[in-house]
Order: structure tokens, then C-alpha cells, then sequence
């Protein structure tokens, strides 16, 4: 693994201001009789790190899609960087967003999957190219400027013409996190990155996450069930369950005295004596 590059990440965060960049208001969602997301309410701060963690099928991974536009809640409302994502105001009143309102502020958000979803034909400098070049415009001079910049972050400068299939799934990983740390954007989702990983490979791509999280002021919403991860990257932990965030709080707080005893039962499968002494 090539050591990450300390490539300052430019993004087009305002400054911290107390206003939240991301607001659930309500936000429901619906999979036919299912209800996955139970009114959730959740304000993130611009440049805050938050975890969601909790068990499987509890609604994390939805809170995350909705956020990116994949999918569309029942109801509530979600803001982003103060204004509204999935909803337009037309004469005083809340009406569905049209495509182009919706195209307008997924340029905000940035979203690295458990799949790497990387176009085989394509070489990694390519991958990682393409997006900056047909969406945002950018000549192939300054596209592939500033992606050659995010692949040394990610500490794969050396990989620019090979193809994914060259690649182990710990680097193609991190060329999906450059892909989306190259349109910077003002919050950054990641949903389970290492799920598919062999375990051998995840320390590789967490790492990365890591320095990504201690450079500049990024929003990151990390859906993870890496315990120890998500203690030393975020500075707010949520435990979803049932479809409702059961508890939140600082992961010295949550981990060392969580109050729930659905998060004390949850977090003793994943119990760390280090946790006790932090």
C-alpha cells in the first residue's frame, strides 16, 4: 500500500457557521408495509464527523441514500446547506423537487458505497477524471490535475494507468473515495466501505478515511459497523435501532456509559477494554 499523500483536500464548505449543513425534519421512509425510518430528526454541523452505527437493517444505510438522492422519503423534510433537498416551495406551498433541483445539490454531496462501482474500461486516472470533466465542466488539463492530486491522497499515484482489474479491492476502494473526493463535495457519505473487503484489506482504506477526516473541514456521515473506527473518527456517534436513533452522543460518552439498554446490549458484542480507559 503507497502511504497517503498529506494533498490538502479543497472543498466548497463555507466557514463553520452555527447553522446545521444537513436537517432531517421528520423524515420518514416507507418499503412498501415496511417502515425503515421512523421520524428522524438530525441536524449535522458543517466540518462534524458523525457515525451511525447499530444493527442490521435498522435504517442506517436509508439515511444515508436519502441524503444522496437514491432514494425519496415518505415524508418529512431533509436541507441541505439551508435549503431543501427532495422538496421546492411553489407559490407558499411544499411540492416534489424536479430533476434539475435535485441535480443542483447532489453536486454538494459525495457518496463512497460498499461496491467500488468503477467503469472496468476505464484507467484509474480515467475513474477518477471523468466525473469533473461531464458534470462540472472542467478541461481534461485541470480534471486530470486535480484528480492526479486526489489519487496521491489516497496514496495510489503510482496506480494511474491501470485498469481495476489490476487493482486489490482495498485500492480499488480508495479510487472510489478519490472519484468522490475529486468533485469536493461540502458532505461526504460512506456507506459500509469496507463491508466487501477482506479483512487483510480494510485497515488500508480506513486509514485513508482517517486522514481524510483529521485535513480541513469535510462533513462526513460514516454508516460503519467498525466499532473502534468510528471511536477514533467521529466526534458524534449515532445508534440507530428500529428505525429511530435510539442515542447519540460524543463516543466517549456513548461507548464508556451509553444509557439505552438496547446501545449497552448492541455496543457489549463489540465491547474493547481500551474503551473503558479513553
Amino acid at each position: 500500500m503507497g502511504m497517503p499523500s498529506k494533498v490538502e483536500i479543497e472543498t466548497e464548505t463555507d466557514s463553520m457557521t452555527d447553522e446545521p449543513i444537513v436537517r432531517y425534519r421528520k423524515v420518514a421512509k416507507n418499503f412498501g408495509e415496511l417502515q425503515v425510518l421512523k421520524k428522524v430528526d438530525l441536524d449535522i454541523a458543517p466540518g462534524e464527523k458523525i457515525a451511525v452505527i447499530g444493527p442490521s437493517g435498522s435504517g442506517k444505510t436509508t439515511l444515508a441514500r436519502l441524503l444522496m438522492t437514491l432514494e425519496r422519503p415518505s415524508s418529512g423534510t431533509i436541507e441541505i446547506d439551508g435549503e431543501l433537498l427532495w422538496h421546492e416551495k411553489v407559490n407558499g406551498k411544499l411540492v416534489p423537487a424536479g430533476e434539475k433541483h435535485l441535480q443542483h445539490h447532489r453536486g454538494k454531496i459525495g457518496m463512497v458505497f460498499q461496491q467500488f462501482n468503477l467503469f472496468p474500461h476505464m484507467t484509474v486516472l480515467r475513474n477518477v477524471a471523468e466525473a469533473p470533466i461531464q458534470v462540472l465542466g472542467l478541461s481534461q488539463k485541470e480534471a486530470q490535475k486535480r484528480a492526479k492530486q486526489m489519487l496521491a491522497k489516497v496514496g495510489l499515484a503510482d496506480k494511474l494507468d491501470a485498469f481495476p482489474s489490476q487493482l486489490s479491492g482495498g485500492q480499488q476502494q480508495r479510487v472510489a473515495i478519490a472519484r468522490a473526493l475529486v468533485m469536493r463535495p461540502k458532505v461526504m457519505l460512506f456507506d459500509e466501505v469496507t463491508s466487501a473487503l477482506d479483512p487483510e484489506l480494510v485497515g488500508e482504506v480506513l486509514t485513508v478515511i482517517k486522514e481524510i477526516a483529521a485535513e480541513g473541514e469535510m462533513t462526513m456521515l460514516l454508516v460503519t459497523h467498525e466499532m473502534d473506527f468510528a471511536r477514533e473518527v467521529a466526534d458524534r456517534i449515532i445508534f440507530i435501532d428500529d428505525g429511530k436513533i435510539v442515542e447519540q452522543g460524543t463516543p466517549k460518552a456513548l461507548f464508556k456509559h451509553p444509557r439505552n439498554p438496547r446501545t449497552r446490549s448492541f455496543l457489549s458484542r463489540f465491547r474493547n477494554n481500551n474503551w473503558k480507559d479513553s
